[in-house]
C-alpha cells in the first residue's frame, strides 16, 4: 500500500467523522438520524423510488430499508403507494409533513456541510462536490439547489 492510498483513507475517515459530528446533532430527532434525512432526501429527488430502489442508490442492506421505511411512515414523512407501472411494487411517497421536514432542515445540513468543508473556499467546494459525486457515482443528494426546489414545492 502505497502513502496516497494510505492517506486517502485517513482523509476521506477525518472529513466523514467531522462531518458526522456537525450535522448529527442536527438531525438526532430526526428518524433515523442522518441515513433517515438522506433516505427521505433522495425520495423526494424526483419519480418515486420503490424500497429496493432506494437500498441499491443509498447502499443500504434491503433488509435494514424496511425497517427505515418503517419508521419514516410512522412519522407520517412518506407513505408506500402502490406503482401505477407495476402493482407488484410499492413505491415511496413523500408526504406534505415529510417535504416540510427537509425544508426545516435543509439550511442546517448545508451549513454542516460548509463548516465540513471550511478549509476550501467557494469554488473549491463546488469542485469538491462535482469530483466527489462522479467518484461515487452519484448525483447531488443533498445541495443548496435541492433545498431550493423543496420551498419552491411547498409555496405552491
Amino acid at each position: 500500500m502505497s502513502n496516497t492510498t494510505a492517506d486517502f483513507g485517513a482523509a476521506l475517515g477525518l472529513l466523514l467523522r467531522s462531518y458526522a459530528e456537525i450535522v448529527g446533532p442536527k438531525l438526532k430527532d430526526f428518524p433515523q438520524g442522518e441515513r433517515g434525512y438522506h433516505t427521505l432526501c433522495e425520495v423526494l429527488q424526483g419519480t418515486p423510488p420503490s424500497q429496493a430502489a432506494l437500498a441499491a442508490r443509498l447502499g443500504i442492506d434491503r433488509t435494514m430499508m424496511t425497517y427505515l421505511i418503517d419508521d419514516l411512515v410512522s412519522a407520517g414523512l412518506v407513505e408506500r403507494q402502490p406503482n401505477p407501472a407495476d402493482r407488484r411494487q410499492r413505491q415511496i411517497v413523500a408526504t406534505s409533513r415529510g417535504r416540510d421536514a427537509v425544508a426545516a432542515l435543509c439550511d442546517q445540513v448545508t451549513e454542516a456541510e460548509q463548516a465540513t468543508l471550511g478549509g476550501l473556499d467557494e469554488r473549491e467546494r463546488v469542485v469538491f462536490r462535482r469530483l466527489l459525486e462522479k467518484a461515487a457515482g452519484v448525483g447531488s443528494m443533498h445541495t443548496a439547489e435541492a433545498c431550493a426546489i423543496v420551498n419552491e414545492a411547498l409555496e405552491v
